[in-house]
């Protein structure tokens, strides 16, 4: 996806660094200008925009300069293509004169308003010539269906510079997005549903296939696969790090299980602290996975206590930490909800730690069913070991297939 760069975004971007207080904020801020600034186009744009920006983020968020973290999320998301120019400048009011009491956009919008109305009176006028009788209701009707499908108008191959409205097609990208939604797991349903409406060559796959959808779980489960097999390999390498497991677990949430809806792009959420995977559950409350080492943990999982295996102090100051993180969650509800829309009072934690190899003296069944004791004594808190993640996302993933 090509990374927006403009004039617009700098004249945003001095309005973030009028809100910024700290040194290192607005020093993170000139370091985002200087590069756009620094190209043979007018401005320079591509990935490193975006981690700069992503940089002078982060780097708000340290120094809790929470409007500015929220104003560079508009920034990220114009570069992105996920707000549009119109309402970016408007937002902002970017281009208007302290004087101008009206929008830019207005006399445009008016333009499009005005022809909007004539063409759908001019499809009444023409329904009204097939069907005489026709009640007012049937025409708002048949005005409505068509306003629909010019969603997903596409151009006229025969004749460029024409467009054409292909009845039914709103119906089509309901039904298909309906069952992206309902029976496949893909990161936007009604995206890929627009995708492959407007697109004559897929709608013709989709039409000679029954369920119209056996191309794309095929390669739903091979992403899937692709990325379970990148963490397995991860999480058996006695050299990996905390750094490196966390890579391989970034953006693949349906490992932890169905009931994440997404995966969080903020951290920091509490000042101090930054959390290591941060998960939406379903209910949109949010689930923390604090993320130890795997095959390079330095010590033991379980220790034998009284004739049983009970876990280590490794285990209990790990579990200790995610404790520490959900009381700081629980003390900055109200400004999270409010400032980021994240739920945290229903949060809960996920610790991985260890991989039964590091004990080969002690059955796996036996290490397993040491978590799990613990677990059950725990209301917020469950202790996981990577390879009983892995296995878990592994069934999952060959009973979804």
């Amino acid at each position: 996806m090509d990374v927006r760069s403009d004039f617009a975004l700098k004249l945003q971007l001095a309005h973030v660094a009028e809100q910024a207080i700290a040194s290192e904020v607005k020093d993170a801020l000139e370091s985002v200008v200087t590069h756009m600034n620094g190209g043979r186009s007018p401005y320079r744009g591509g990935r490193a925009l975006v981690t700069l920006l992503k940089a002078v983020r982060s780097t708000a968020a340290t120094a809790d300069e929470w409007q500015v973290v929220r104003l560079i999320q508009d920034s990220l998301d114009y570069a992105e293509g996920r707000i549009l120019r119109p309402d970016f400048e408007e937002r902002y009011r970017l281009f208007q004169r302290s004087a101008e009491p009206s929008s830019p956009h207005q006399d445009y919008l008016a333009r499009t308003l005005s022809a909007s109305l004539a063409f759908f009176a001019q499809l009444g006028d023409q329904y009204l010539r097939r069907h005489p009788g026709a009640s007012p209701s049937e025409v708002l009707t048949h005005v409505e269906a068509v306003a629909r499908d010019a969603g997903y108008m596409q151009r006229s191959q025969e004749q460029p510079g024409r467009y054409r409205i292909l009845r039914g097609s709103a119906e089509m990208a309901a039904w298909l997005e309906q069952v992206f939604r309902n029976r496949i797991d893909l990161e936007d349903p009604e995206q890929a549903a627009r995708r492959i409406v407007m697109s004559p060559e897929s709608l013709a796959v989709l039409a000679a296939d029954k369920e119209g959808q056996l191309l794309l779980r095929a390669a739903e489960i091979q992403r899937r696969r692709g990325g379970l097999k990148a963490l397995r390999k991860a999480v058996e390498d006695p050299r990996a790090s905390e750094l490196d497991l966390q890579r391989a677990l970034d953006g693949q949430h349906w490992i932890f299980g169905g009931q994440f809806a997404s995966q969080a792009v903020q951290r920091r959420l509490v000042p101090g602290d930054e959390v290591d995977i941060p998960l939406i559950r379903g209910d949109g409350a949010l689930h923390i996975v604090e993320l130890k080492r795997s095959m390079s943990l330095q010590g033991s999982l379980v220790k034998r206590h009284r004739g049983c295996w009970v876990p280590t102090a490794e285990v209990h100051d790990a579990v200790s930490q995610a404790v520490n993180y959900l009381v700081g969650l629980d003390e900055h509800r109200l400004r999270i909800r409010d400032e980021l829309g994240i739920e945290t009072r229903r949060a809960s934690a996920l610790v991985l730690i260890g991989h039964p190899s590091v004990q080969p003296n002690v059955a796996e069944d036996e290490i397993n069913e040491a978590l799990r004791t613990l677990n059950t004594h725990m209301s917020r808190v469950e202790v996981v070991t990577y390879k009983e993640l892995v296995d878990n996302a592994e069934r999952a993933l060959t009973g979804w297939q």
